[in-house]
């Protein structure tokens, strides 16, 4: 009797504590909703596009010559198929990498100017890179994934990204396979997609860069891979590094066919 009645209380105690955490799950994914219409990214987008068409560096010239993938000047649907490699420096770049080297060969800014602030901390700390990556991302919403393996060195960028997805070390024998390698998992209150699925990558990939409300700043998905590594306790991720470009490649070809919709608003 007392083995069936335990038995009772724990399925009571597993239903109940299931159905807190789909109504907690239903109710950020609502508030996120009614924040969506008015999401503040926007501010980001037009700084960004003020960015990429004025004349700046001591060149003078705006970054509408920048050549993102789909030629000189085109911004449309470019980021759907970031990263990918780029003859005239014969490697594979993201997003950010490519800006920062556009504004290197175009406008004539240092390469340690142009990414000396990647990622913003209130109106006393902008950051220009984060700004365009908002206009330039935002360029692609509503555009399907299409990210490119077809070159070796694409293909060697991805097979690494997966590599260090799945690497596990540091003090906590830590990975990104940890946290993002299973359904159903959460930290507080912030649902962790399963990354090793491909609806979980669609999902996940296609909302970045988003505006973070409990920050107030537009963050980049460089940012979240720096972030992530932090809270793995590893060595932090250099910002344009090999290693971040590969771990973007894997989990951006992971979300070839689902529309960008980004950048988004998330907690």
């Amino acid at each position: 009797m007392r083995l069936a009645c335990f038995a009772a209380a724990a399925c009571a105690a597993f239903a109940c504590a299931a159905s807190a955490q789909n109504s907690t799950t239903e109710g950020i994914a609502k508030y996120r909703e009614a924040l969506q219409e008015g999401n503040p990214a926007e501010l980001w987008e037009a700084r960004g596009e003020g960015l990429w068409k004025a004349p700046r560096g001591p060149n003078k010239v705006s970054l509408e010559r920048c050549d993102l993938g789909l030629g000189a000047g085109i911004v449309k649907g470019a980021y759907a198929q970031l990263p990918k490699y780029f003859a005239d420096t014969d490697r594979v770049m993201d997003l950010e990498t490519r800006l920062v080297w556009c504004m290197v060969k175009l406008q004539g800014i240092s390469e340690a100017d142009a990414k000396k602030n990647p990622f913003g901390n209130g109106n006393d700390k902008k950051s220009d890179i984060e700004a365009l990556v908002a206009y330039v991302t935002s360029e692609s919403r509503g555009v399907k994934m299409n990210v490119s393996v077809a070159h070796p060195k694409e293909m060697q960028m991805y097979r690494v990204g997966e590599k260090i997805f799945y690497f596990r070390g540091g003090p906590h024998d830590f990975g990104c396979v940890t946290c993002h390698g299973a359904d159903n998992q959460r930290i507080r209150l912030q649902d962790l997609p399963n990354l090793t699925k491909i609806e979980g990558t669609q999902k996940a990939y296609t909302t970045w860069p988003a505006y973070r409300v409990s920050q107030g700043e537009l963050r980049t998905f460089q940012w979240r891979l720096n972030d992530c590594f932090r809270q793995q306790r590893f060595p932090e991720l250099e910002f344009g590094s090999d290693a971040s470009i590969a771990l973007t490649m894997f989990l951006a070809k992971n979300a070839n066919g689902a529309a960008f919709d980004g950048p988004a608003i998330k907690r």
